[in-house]
């Protein structure tokens, strides 16, 4: 007996499935590959580091304002700002001091731990989250935050014989880079929850909250590098060192596109499927990782990994009725207006 043929609605919801998952994982795993490799990795015959990680912002920020001051133009959409533009200058500053954060650390952490660190942004959240939003969390939420701690406090403090870091070497290393991991999640944590606070208070485009984050934290980034003194010496290393250049503009080209493709899926397919797929982005950068640049893993840090995310897949797959909003977080629970390039 013959089968039916497929239904095209199948068919359909299939291919916009392997175009989400194909251009997330794409574009995020290129992303972490290359952020790690800019930072860590010496450009030159005299093996240079580039660490100028205010300059990456830059970088990132401009071209994701263009892009979406572009997609506004051309779908006629209100380019004027929606909410006080010292509105949009609050999420850009601590939307600054996560990225900054972010690329610093990769100087005192390898990038699978930093990777790993960042699933534990669920706690800084629940906690902005009750203080901004007056939010109520259950037990559940608190099980799994607590999970995603230890998983992650494992994967940190007992890192392999041979993860050497270039920058600087020993327990001060560390500890500061640490220090920067905290520092990403609990300024991360208040950047969405601010952003949803927006969204709930003022009836705001995705792409129009995009453009003005993005282009305020253009400013403030250039006005940075300027007080830093740092502008001309990126400038001039990325012109010594081709090489760099091109990653850096690879680098904003893929952040530019993540921030679209995790648009287009939230709004198709749900936080739920949102949240597998990331969640698995994040196990493949950290594997790609380990095999590019040589970190080796304990076996403290293999259960830590296996804790955290099989915390994260259970929460996933065990939830029954994922909410229906597609703005919201799905690593803690938290609305997402979007990504907001702290990827």
């Amino acid at each position: 007996m013959a089968e039916p043929p497929s239904s095209p609605v199948k068919d359909n919801k299939l291919l916009k499935g392997i175009f989400a998952v194909s251009g997330i994982m794409s574009t995020l795993v290129i992303y972490g590959v290359l952020q790690e490799k800019i930072m860590r990795v010496p450009y030159g015959s005299n093996k240079e580091y580039f660490t100028y990680s205010l300059f990456l912002v830059f970088c990132n920020r401009i071209s994701t304002s263009a892009v979406s001051a572009g997609v506004l133009l051309a779908s006629k959409k209100v380019l004027d700002p929606v909410a006080p533009v010292h509105k949009y200058s609050v999420v850009s500053i601590s939307n600054i001091l996560t990225t900054t954060c972010q690329y610093e650390a990769l100087k005192y952490v390898s990038f699978p731990v930093q990777t790993l660190a960042k699933c534990a942004k669920m706690i800084p959240v629940m906690i902005w989250g009750t203080l901004i939003m007056q939010k109520k969390y259950q037990g559940p939420d608190y099980l799994l935050a607590f999970m995603v701690t230890v998983g992650c406090s494992l994967f940190i403090l007992y890192p392999a014989a041979g993860d050497i870091n270039p920058f600087n070497r020993g327990r001060e290393s560390t500890v500061w880079g640490v220090s920067l991991m905290i520092g990403y999640l609990g300024f991360d944590g208040f950047t969405s929850t601010f952003q949803d606070k927006l969204f709930k208070g003022y009836d705001m485009d995705i792409h129009n909250q995009i453009f003005y984050t993005t282009l305020c934290s253009c400013f403030l980034s250039f006005i940075g590098l300027i007080l830093q003194g740092n502008l001309v010496m990126a400038i001039e290393f990325v012109s010594l060192h081709h090489d760099c250049f091109f990653d850096i503009l690879l680098l904003s080209t893929v952040a530019t596109a993540s921030q679209f493709f995790i648009s287009y899926t939230i709004r198709t397919f749900g936080a739920l499927t949102f949240a597998t797929i990331m969640t698995t982005r994040q196990l493949v950068s950290i594997f790609l990782s380990c095999l590019w640049f040589g970190h080796p893993l304990s076996w403290e840090q293999c259960i830590g990994a296996v804790i955290v995310f099989g915390s994260l897949y259970s929460k996933s797959f065990l939830r029954k009725k994922p909410k229906p909003l597609p703005m919201e977080d799905p690593e803690n629970g938290a609305p997402m207006p979007s990504k907001g390039n702290n990827i």
